[in-house]
């Protein structure tokens, strides 16, 4: 036992040791929060559903080449984003634990863990363990900020939250000469942009100027070797780290270049298409900007990371928010970077750890310059999930000039650095523990939504055959359809052969599109006004149906409605009124409504719709 017991003070005292145990810590609330999921069953609606299908296909001969469907191009002919990447690295955990849905959130937290990791390693590789301390301090508010909701959910736009932190601190990294750096950034800027393409902008960008950076000092070194003023024992450095980086990220740009190779058109070409020229116009630079330094207002977040988690998500859904504390941070930074500039004229302090800090500065420029053409790049509505990144381009900002301020307190003889060090782990060991607490109240995704799925799962399954083959289609007055993507999923995973009509072969993949001729009979999902449609069809017959509203929610329900259609036509949205029945959602996403429709509408999604199944002959619904 004294044996064992040395053996692990070595390896905690050890390097490797200190980045296991920073990352465990740091995952303890990830591991808390998919404990009490696991709790509940969970029926995926919508784009996790979309998720777990090609999650399940990985592997198979049907394995994903591309992304998950975006808003790109137009129904049904519509693109997806980049590249597979996502579901290949879910894939292995998701077997793991079972390939349930709940294996989808228990992986994502894994993935999750291990950028975490990363990104601690390369802090440490950094700095040493202060280097290790600040970017557990980095990750610990993130993941605080995000919430556990967020950090659990395979959602596109949500994944590579964490990596997006390994991208700027691998970076950094290349900039201050590490040039095996380079290998990790290509692994984490394929995986985000590929998984997400707001990410494609500035994760390429940074990626393509390491690269470019780092061949531009092997070939200086090169002439510098063949001029004779240098011995040249370190030029082989550079391209190998180059060769392997190139390897690898090829290696990774594959799928979506066989897709783009193996279909007319493929995903590539919708992109540059969409992209290329885009339905509706740019919000442009000035707007971009206000966007911009609404996320760098450090004060509203520190105050939501204060009041609980999750806050970030309500932040950004927030536009309109005042742009002066924003002003303010950035003001403050540029100061830093006279500050660290002043340091090194003057000499003041350690060259390295100035030269450090400028590299720091240097790439934070960059980025913030980046994360502004991105958001200058949004067309449509501005979701909030768009520009959920650049809160950990607020929180680089803040380490930036922060780090400034110490090193000139130090440099004057002030000796804060220890004291903010150990502040530093306080601060870390707080948030740790308050977010294990807060997430033990962890909801998966759309849980009502999928509560109301799951309550026709069991008696649909008990009215169908399992030798027979069964086409899915839905009419939805709620959610466009959200559910009837969770119901192909819940069938499928109880063995049933399920497909869906040609019209849905993008969301559903191409291998699940099944013909009229091609199934014995067809299944139908339907909410809201268009139950009453399909009981009024004698060629069909009731399966199962549920009504998840109490009768006070029914009467808010009936109530609200009245008001919403009232306030409609009141604006002269006429158009809109019939819809309140039959496509509650795109009444909700019309910007043209009031604010009080707005409320109105979002209620009324959030009291849910009675749900019911129908079985009839294939091609009934055609």
């Amino acid at each position: 036992m004294d044996y064992f017991a040395a053996r692990a003070r070595r390896f905690a005292r050890s390097s490797a040791g200190l980045i296991v145990l920073v990352t465990v810590g740091l995952g303890v609330p990830l591991l808390v929060a998919v404990i009490a999921l696991a709790q509940r069953r969970w029926y995926p609606v919508l784009d996790l559903a979309m998720t777990e299908f090609r999650i399940r296909d990985v592997g198979s001969r049907q394995t994903p080449l591309i992304g998950l469907p975006g808003r790109i191009g137009e129904f049904p002919d519509q693109g997806s984003h980049p590249g597979p990447f996502n579901f290949w690295l879910l894939a292995p955990g998701y077997r793991l634990f079972g390939s349930s849905a709940w294996a989808m959130e228990a992986s994502t937290a894994l993935v999750q863990t291990l950028w975490i990791g990363l990104s601690l390693w390369i802090g440490h590789r950094r700095a040493g363990r202060s280097g290790a301390i600040v970017v557990a301090l980095v990750v610990a508010l993130l993941v605080r900020g995000y919430g556990l909701s967020v950090l659990t959910q395979p959602w596109n736009p949500y994944l590579p939250l964490i990596a997006w932190v390994v991208i700027l601190l691998a970076t950094w990294s290349v900039v201050a000469g590490d040039h095996a750096m380079l290998i990790p950034l290509a692994v984490a800027a394929s995986f985000a942009a590929q998984t997400h393409i707001p990410y494609l902008v500035m994760a390429g960008g940074l990626g393509a100027g390491a690269a470019v950076l780092v061949a531009v000092r092997w070939a200086r070194q090169r002439r510098a070797d063949v001029a004779g003023d240098v011995a040249g024992d370190v030029a082989g450095g550079p391209p190998r780290a180059l060769l392997i980086t190139a390897a690898v990220f090829a290696s990774l740009s594959l799928p979506p270049l066989v897709d783009q190779i193996r279909r007319t058109p493929g995903n590539i070409t919708r992109l540059l298409d969409h992209f290329g020229h885009p339905p509706e116009e740019a919000i442009g630079f000035v707007h971009g900007f206000d966007l911009l330094l609404q996320h760098l207002n450090v004060f509203r977040a520190a105050g939501t990371m204060l009041t609980g988690t999750g806050g970030f998500v309500d932040l950004g859904q927030l536009n309109g928010a005042t742009w002066i504390p924003g002003v303010l941070v950035l003001s403050l930074w540029v100061v830093a970077v006279i500050g660290a500039r002043q340091l090194a004229a003057r000499e003041l302090a350690d060259r390295t750890d100035v030269r450090a800090l400028l590299q720091l500065h240097l790439v934070t420029g960059a980025v913030l310059l980046l994360s502004w053409v991105s958001m200058s790049r949004i067309f449509g509505t501005t979701w909030f999930y768009l520009t959920l990144w650049a809160w950990a381009v607020m929180v680089l900002v803040v380490i930036a000039t922060a780090w400034t301020a110490v090193v000139w307190f130090n440099a004057t003889g002030g000796g804060t650095g220890r004291r903010v060090l150990l502040g530093a782990v306080g601060v870390i060991a707080l948030c740790t523990v308050a977010t294990s607490v807060a997430a033990v109240g962890t909801d998966h995704p759309e849980e009502y939504l999928g509560e109301t799925l799951g309550a026709v799962v069991e008696p649909t399954a008990d009215a169908l055959d399992p030798n027979d083959t069964y086409v899915v289609f839905w009419t939805d007055a709620h959610s466009f359809g959200s559910q009837g993507f969770g119901l192909v999923n819940e069938l499928e995973r109880l063995g049933f052969d399920v497909g869906v009509y040609e019209a849905w072969r993008v969301p559903v993949t191409g291998q699940r599109v099944l013909t009229a001729n091609e199934a014995d009979a067809e299944i139908i999902w339907a909410t809201g006004s268009f139950v009453d449609v399909w009981r009024a069809d004698d060629r069909v017959t009731e399966i199962a149906a549920v009504e998840p509203r109490t009768p006070d929610e029914l009467a808010e329900f009936a109530m609200l409605r009245t008001e919403l259609i009232a306030d409609l036509m009141a604006t002269g949205l006429d158009d809109l009124v019939s819809l309140v029945d039959n496509n509650l959602f795109g009444v909700r996403i019309d910007d043209r409504i009031s604010s009080a429709a707005l409320g109105a509408s979002k209620r009324l999604l959030d009291l849910d719709q009675n749900a019911a199944v129908f079985i009839g002959p294939s091609g009934v619904s055609q």
